[in-house]
């Protein structure tokens, strides 16, 4: 089929913003183009491996270890990547990176149709102004251009066609939304909540709050979550929110979207003389054709990173550094939470009790330190992910013992266990930061992107102290603590990038303003996660969505009134 080169607004990426980009877009009438780089994957019919059993597989869903330590040898460390989903990884052999020898980052990417829409871990959390205040309250970074209050609507839009299940719990520091019913607390989490507040009154374990539906939504051909947690699969049911179950079909029900798969943007063109993004260059990764399509708005959503490479690669006389760089600081300031394991526990005395099919969320402890009064010896705060459980049969392999006896012990459950994993903020910080590797290319013969990246002093002292206040918490409550850790998993572990075209109220200081509109290019917009100006300690995937919403609807009535 023959398109039109010519579009009203062009799309970069299919993931959780591309979608919320095309949705919004083409649902106000405009002509959009979808660009992603990767293959097609169709709902229900591109999960090939969703419904197998671990009988059905090769290596019963571990996979190869072999094959994964030579193709995977990073995306393995995700936590998400399996036998059943392994084709939704980058291949890290063909798409490398490089790290300087100081340091070490997990970039986790998945290069196709929905993006890690497929694969995310869902949970959805709003920010607080503690959160968009919180650079200009400590003078580190720069100053959102936004509060609460502007982004609380687009909240409320995303979260009601998402379908976030979650509990209302009437905390500042972490904002209720429009929810549907939350899952359920099993047995020990329960009494880890009422611990919790009976020993420590300013702090709350609730239920995760995630993209999962727990009523179905059968306008849009969803259904409410079978818990089978087997999400990274693909979900036939559509039971939580991807591009695939969710913004695409709504985009694609408007008649107004185009969408080409195996299509890597290869560059952004600037027209100086209208000073706008005038077309992206675009390759077919099958036949290397070289097509470039027009579009009077660009909308940059290929992850954080892959947009911070695509402007890097888009130089010309107007930007010699970058496209829309005349600040300087395109590529710098990349954050991702410090993220390791702040206490497993034993919590005794539920010998007797259950729980029933597989939960796809856990509970989630919101940041409870440095909030009205900054009294603690480090900056901003953290927050805790985790959850109880039974072990199974598989705790035989790390205990001694043999024989029949050792065997049939092993047939009923084991402890509880109760988990809680530290996320803590990450201070934007100049010297974290990507370039391009002039000497290195990739399969798509593309510069390699350089990633430089530490925590600093902060974020261990954070952890220090999320690892304390987990075992202080586990201990009130009667529990054994097993073990937990102050050091870091590797930056990139937690798959929460963000950074480099950073948001921003000078031109000066920042890519982007308050609309995530590029200062120096007025149809250019960024509104994946390379756009955000701090990293807070909860998930961003849902501001993300929310800022994508809001800037298409500034977008379009700029461009509707002649001003783009």
């Amino acid at each position: 089929m023959t398109h039109s080169k010519q579009y009203d607004a062009i799309v970069i990426g299919s993931g959780i913003t591309g979608g919320w980009a095309a949705k919004e877009l083409t649902e106000k009438g405009l002509k959009v183009l979808m660009v992603e780089r990767g293959e097609d994957i169709p709902h229900r019919t591109g999960y090939k491996n969703e419904m197998k059993a671990p009988w059905e597989m090769p290596f019963r869903g571990e996979g190869d270890q072999n094959y994964l330590d030579e193709h995977f040898p990073v995306q393995q460390h995700s936590g998400h990547l399996d036998e059943w989903n392994q084709d939704y990884w980058v291949d890290d052999k063909a798409q490398p990176y490089q790290t300087p020898d100081d340091t070490k980052f997990r970039w986790i990417r998945g290069y196709h149709l929905g993006g890690k829409s497929l694969m995310w871990g869902r949970q959805c959390y709003r920010w607080s102004d503690y959160d968009f205040s919180a650079n200009a309250r400590d003078g580190i970074g720069t100053d959102w251009p936004i509060r609460y209050k502007d982004l609380a609507p687009w909240y409320d839009k995303v979260e009601e066609f998402v379908g976030i299940s979650g509990a209302k719990e009437g905390l500042p520091q972490l904002p209720d939304g429009q929810f549907q019913p939350p899952m359920v607390l099993n047995v020990v989490e329960q009494y880890m909540r009422d611990q919790i507040s009976q020993h420590f009154p300013e702090r709350r374990l609730t239920i995760g709050r995630t993209a999962n539906l727990t009523e179905g939504k059968p306008e849009e051909g969803r259904v409410q979550c079978q818990n089978r947690s087997i999400c990274a699969r693909g979900c036939s049911f559509g039971a939580y929110f991807s591009t695939q179950s969710s913004t695409l079909p709504a985009a694609q029900k408007t008649g107004n979207l185009t969408l080409i798969t195996n299509a890597m943007a290869s560059r952004l063109i600037h027209d100086p003389d209208s000073n706008r993004i005038s077309g992206v260059e675009v390759i077919d990764t099958q036949s290397r054709q070289t097509t470039t399509y027009h579009g009077k708005l660009v909308f940059l959503c290929a992850g954080a990173f892959n947009s911070v490479a695509l402007m890097l690669r888009s130089v010309s006389a107007a930007f010699p550094n970058g496209l829309a760089n005349s600040s300087g600081v395109l590529g710098k300031y990349i954050m991702d939470h410090a993220s390791t394991v702040g206490v497993a526990s034993v919590i005794p005395g539920f010998e007797d009790r259950y729980y029933y099919g597989n939960r796809p969320t856990g509970v989630v402890v919101p940041r409870f330190v440095n909030l009205e009064e900054q009294d603690q010896p480090f900056t901003r705060g953290f927050s805790y992910q985790g959850g109880a459980y039974r072990a199974s049969w598989s705790r035989g392999m790390k205990q001694a013992g043999i024989g029949k006896s050792f065997a049939q012990r092993l047939q009923g459950p084991g402890d509880w266990k109760f988990v809680l994993t530290s996320f803590a903020e990450c201070l934007p910080r100049a010297e974290n930061a990507i370039t391009l590797d002039p000497d290195k290319t990739d399969a798509d013969g593309f510069p390699q992107l350089q990633i430089r990246f530490s925590f600093s002093e902060n974020e261990y002292k954070l952890l220090h102290a999320a690892k304390e206040e987990a075992a202080k918490m586990v201990v009130a409550a009667g529990g054994k603590v097993l073990f937990g850790s102050d050091q870091p998993n590797p930056g990139g572990s937690a798959i929460h990038e963000m950074g480099g075209a950073r948001m921003g109220r000078d031109a000066k200081t920042s890519v982007l303003n308050g609309y995530n509109q590029a200062h120096d290019i007025p149809n250019l917009f960024v509104t994946d996660g390379a756009a955000m100006a701090s990293s807070a300690c909860q998930n961003p995937s849902l501001t993300y969505m929310a800022l994508t919403a809001r800037a298409v609807d500034y977008a379009s009535q700029q461009l509707a009134k002649g001003l783009i």
